[in-house]
């Protein structure tokens, strides 16, 4: 039996200690540590990477307090728009989904794309004719609605800006509605496979139909037996242009560097080079965990079978 782990992120960004206040605080921990344990859960009871990573996702997308799921902001249109992906690094399935409308888990369809069609990647409204078909459920409208999210975008909506939740907020806004960022999971078996899974809910007043790194295979979510699993959260045209979970995983396999050292590479290093911010986590086929960041903090946490339970909010 090898080593299991799980890591998880809620989002990077520029909340520091110094603006956190024991209440926010708890809030934060305890969503973080309630997506954790349902994960290791899974790995726990001998169940596989991928259930424990959907597992621990379903409840970020859950909570209110995340940009994914429930809690996703809104678009330029004034409606949330949600992108998920999942991959199996036992066999590079994966599956993945943009553009999710009135889906409760976003995860759950992408785990139905990577298991139950001959595709990796849906967009619009094709996903929501696939979540039919595959027993997906469904939420209207004012599921998704929070007063927070619709006050913020009300105030940028007439203007070409947009924000990610999770970077460009007034910080008193941002904790008065405790929500935070891009969420994903990274998690090794106890039979060593990996897999890496990412959800999110956006920019705020996004347009033209914007993708950004999540659900992009290679860029914002990756695994692979052979290296790593890793999910990003940040800027993600920069993350697209680096390709920066796929470089993870080449700068293992093509230059036989350690979990940590690559992802040290491509964090602080190439997408510091391109001004790019936030951070990724990561897990190895022997468990070995990373969570490296170069914002000045990221929602994370990560247990595994040798007893380490953490759970970080700062850098």
């Amino acid at each position: 039996m090898s080593k299991y782990s799980l890591v998880i992120h809620g989002g990077a960004g520029t909340i520091v200690k110094e603006d956190m206040t024991p209440e926010l605080e708890l809030a934060y921990t305890e969503g973080l540590s309630e997506a954790l344990d349902a994960g290791f859960a899974v790995l726990k009871e001998g169940g596989s990477a991928v259930n424990a990573i959907k597992a621990a996702i379903v409840i970020l997308e859950d909570n209110l307090l995340f940009n994914a799921g429930r809690g996703s902001v809104f678009t330029k249109k004034g409606i949330q728009e949600m992108d998920a992906a999942i991959m199996d690094g036992s066999n590079l399935a994966a599956g993945a989904v943009t553009g999710v409308r009135n889906v409760r888990n976003p995860i759950e369809l992408a785990t139905e794309v990577m298991r139950n069609s001959n595709h990796v990647f849906l967009s619009g409204k094709g996903t929501t004719e696939f979540a039919i078909k595959q027993g997906v459920k469904l939420e209207a409208d004012d599921y998704f609605f929070s007063q927070f999210r619709y006050d913020q975008w009300k105030a940028i909506r007439d203007s070409d800006t947009y924000s990610l939740d999770h970077t460009h907020q007034r910080l008193e806004e941002l904790m008065k509605d405790r929500k935070f960022g891009t969420v994903g999971a990274v998690a090794c078996d106890m039979h060593g496979n990996i897999a890496g899974a990412t959800s999110t809910g956006g920019m705020t007043n996004k347009k033209y139909g914007r993708i950004g790194d999540s659900p992009v295979i290679g860029a914002g979510t990756y695994a692979n037996n052979k290296t790593c699993a890793i999910s990003c959260t940040g800027h993600g045209e920069m993350f697209i242009r680096s390709v920066a979970a796929y470089d993870v995983s080449a700068l293992m396999e093509y230059k036989g560097m350690s979990l940590q050292e690559a992802m040290d590479e491509v964090v602080n290093k190439k997408l510091v080079s391109m001004h790019g911010e936030g951070g990724m986590i990561g897990v190895d086929a022997k468990g070995n965990t990373a969570m490296v960041l170069n914002s000045a903090g990221m929602y994370r946490g990560v247990r595994d079978s040798d007893g380490v339970y953490e759970v970080k909010m700062y850098k």
